[in-house]
């Protein structure tokens, strides 16, 4: 047979040694993975419609209400890293499964707890589970497709994600007010077991005659070298950075606080919030497909994106909460609410930019973890804002204008670190190319 050429390791533009050819079957495959992320969203998204009810509920403050979320992302965050690790050494389909078992759990228990601290519990155990499956299901779509087409695999596991956001706030929020608290959470899980089979039943974790190279695993001097040697390279720190600065306005807004500041801050009903909620999902879900196609087209665009969103993100929160003060309203006008949450759903989409600086950047074998680092970012940037926000509103008598600044303070200090970082991270990129196509050889197969 002719021989075929064999990119170094790690090139990460172009195609990898054995590049998969995608087709049907992994469109099949990649889309069952992808289902586990859609129900684990809902899951994770759920409490965005139930805060008010949460409150009332449990008998718990601004603060306390805000420690359900900030749990959740905690364990989430905490976990992205082992979970790398564990992608990268057992496989997609074992973490997957691992992570639907847990998601579906704490779901099952949240809509049971009859207390504040087994909701928390409850909430703990939901995120350690939907830890598992962003990552997995990059892995999955790197395992199935070829390399080029990873900008907007990437976008469309996010996209996904924001369908399952729609779920749960147009379907989830109706529920709960239809048929109350344990049916809605208790049917809901009822979704996790349906995907838990289905994955367990057509989910591969790599197309036959594409195995990838077997690795050592050799305990913790392993793991060790596998987390200095991604976060040695400046792409990962940059996809972290990426991801902190430009996620978690859109996340603090769904996840918890966007349905309070509408109703009690802005004085509309829940139903005219839970649509504007909806309109932050919708524009995620067409930006995240420009931003791929973007990007698929012009890689150097992946910064200017970023940088442009973090600062529309800003522009806009600025004008919002300045608006009464400077027109001398009682509220924002819903024109100017309206655009907001427009702005909004851009963060999502930015902050998959993050994953195509940090995926070049890292070989095959650390993909997994060099993912679960820059995965990182916009969680606990998404943490730190929801436990502020909540610490804000009591401290202030529920002053949104002063809780909603602190926004400000964290998109300052990821814009400085991208900064720093993008130069280091743009001459690595090149030189691997150059490395990439000195040492390219050819082999016969």
């Amino acid at each position: 047979m002719s021989p075929r050429p064999i990119a170094a390791a790690g090139s990460g533009s172009g195609s990898l040694p054995g590049d998969p050819p995608g087709g049907r079957r992994a469109v099949l495959v990649w889309s069952v993975g992808v289902s586990v992320y859609f129900v684990a969203v809902i899951f994770r998204t759920s409490l965005g419609v139930a805060g008010l009810d949460a409150a009332d509920r449990f008998h718990v403050g601004a603060s306390a209400l805000s420690t359900f979320s900030i749990l959740q992302l905690l364990v989430y965050a905490g976990m992205q890293i082992p979970v790398g690790l564990l992608v990268d050494r057992l496989g997609t389909k074992k973490v997957l499964a691992i992570g639907a078992v847990l998601f579906t759990a704490g779901q099952l228990g949240f809509a049971f707890s009859p207390s504040y601290g087994t909701a928390l519990a409850s909430r703990a155990l939901l995120g350690c589970g939907d830890a598992m499956t962003f990552i997995s299901v990059l892995r999955l779509g790197s395992r199935w497709f070829p390399a080029r087409r990873g900008p907007m695999i990437a976008q469309l596991a996010g996209l996904a994600g924001m369908a399952g956001n729609l779920v749960s706030t147009l379907v989830l929020a109706r529920l709960l007010h239809g048929v109350g608290w344990t049916a809605a959470f208790a049917g809901s899980a009822v979704a996790g077991v349906v995907v838990l089979v289905l994955m367990l039943v057509l989910l591969r974790d790599h197309p036959d005659g594409h195995e990838p190279e077997p690795f050592p695993h050799q305990g913790a001097a392993y793991v060790r070298r596998q987390i200095a040697a991604s976060w040695h390279e400046p792409g990962t720190r940059l996809g972290l950075w990426v991801h902190f600065t430009t996620q978690f306005p859109a996340m603090v807004f769904l996840l918890l606080w966007g349905l309070p500041f509408l109703v009690e801050a802005q004085g509309l009903t829940r139903a005219t919030a839970g649509e504007l909620l909806t309109l932050v999902v919708l524009s995620n879900m067409v930006i995240g497909l420009v931003y791929g196609q973007i990007v698929a087209r012009h890689h150097t665009a992946r910064l200017p994106l970023a940088l442009g969103t973090v600062g529309a993100t800003a522009v806009m929160w600025a004008v919002t909460l300045a608006y009464p003060a400077v027109a001398s309203a009682d509220h924002a006008p819903m024109w100017l609410l309206v655009l907001l949450c427009t702005v909004l759903g851009a963060c999502g989409p930015a902050s998959m930019l993050g994953f195509d600086f940090a995926r070049p950047a890292n070989p095959p074998e650390r993909q997994g973890t060099a993912s679960g680092i820059t995965n990182m970012g916009g969680f606990v940037a998404s943490m730190t804002t929801l436990f502020a926000v909540g610490v804000l509103l009591d401290a202030t008598g529920d002053n949104y204008t002063a809780a909603f600044s602190f926004v400000f303070l964290l998109q300052g200090v990821g814009v400085s670190q991208i900064l720093r970082l993008r130069k280091r991270a743009a001459l690595r990129e090149s030189e691997r190319l150059v490395a990439s196509r000195v040492s390219t050889v050819h082999v016969p197969v």
